[in-house]
């Protein structure tokens, strides 16, 4: 072999080397620009799914809030059932106030807080035979807690000026035996508000035994 047929066949073995190589090399890109594709196709699914997420959590959280507000609606419907059953458009009278006296009473006897709401302000307080103050929240919240016995009212008057108005009476407790328990001389001052006589204040005396 001569010398230049030895130079001939290095370059033939260069060229054969470099048409591999890019052949290689096409391979190589063709693989990774069918990578990026699909990352592209991936991004694309991702960025839809993302979307169609999101619009369903929205759709999510507008419905609870929905639920929410219907639940809100539905629970002051409720409160204004029970404020419906308060007394309406009572008489501005002496005669009403007595009545509404009796009515408290009553309605302790029975343990029945609601009806006993009905009959309190909001700023109610009552002073008990003690000298603790109790306000209309605490007032209620004993209701249910009361010894068994009834309230027996006499010596019953009322006076009424304007929308102000106040009872005075003795309370008798008498226990399901039928002794008497106690004796409570009791004044109670009113306000006719929102059609109704409602107590702000209540002062009670001991004349004997536990408190009204």
């Amino acid at each position: 072999m001569t010398w230049s047929t030895s130079i001939s066949c290095i370059e033939l073995q260069r060229e054969n080397c470099a048409l591999r190589e890019l052949r290689i090399v096409g391979a190589t890109e063709k693989r990774v620009n069918a990578k990026f594709e699909k990352c592209a196709v991936c991004e694309v699914i991702t960025e839809r799914l993302t979307c169609a997420l999101a619009r369903r959590t929205n759709s999510c959280h507008d419905l609870g809030v929905k639920i929410i507000s219907l639940l809100v609606i539905l629970l002051a419907f409720v409160l204004s059932l029970f404020a419906a059953d308060c007394p309406k458009i009572q008489p501005r009278t002496e005669a009403a106030l007595i009545e509404a006296e009796q009515n408290w009473a009553a309605a302790l006897n029975r343990k029945d807080a609601a009806a006993v709401a009905c009959l309190l302000a909001d700023e109610f307080e009552d002073a008990d035979v003690d000298g603790s103050l109790h306000t209309r929240s605490q007032t209620l919240d004993q209701i249910p807690n009361k010894k068994p016995g009834t309230n027996q009212l006499s010596e019953l008057r009322a006076h009424i000026e304007g929308n102000i108005g106040f009872t005075r009476g003795l309370a008798t407790l008498v226990d399901p035996s039928g002794k008497v328990v106690a004796r409570v001389r009791f004044t109670d001052i009113f306000t006719y508000r929102d059609g109704r006589w409602q107590a702000l204040a209540g002062q009670e005396s001991l004349l004997g035994g536990a408190s009204r």
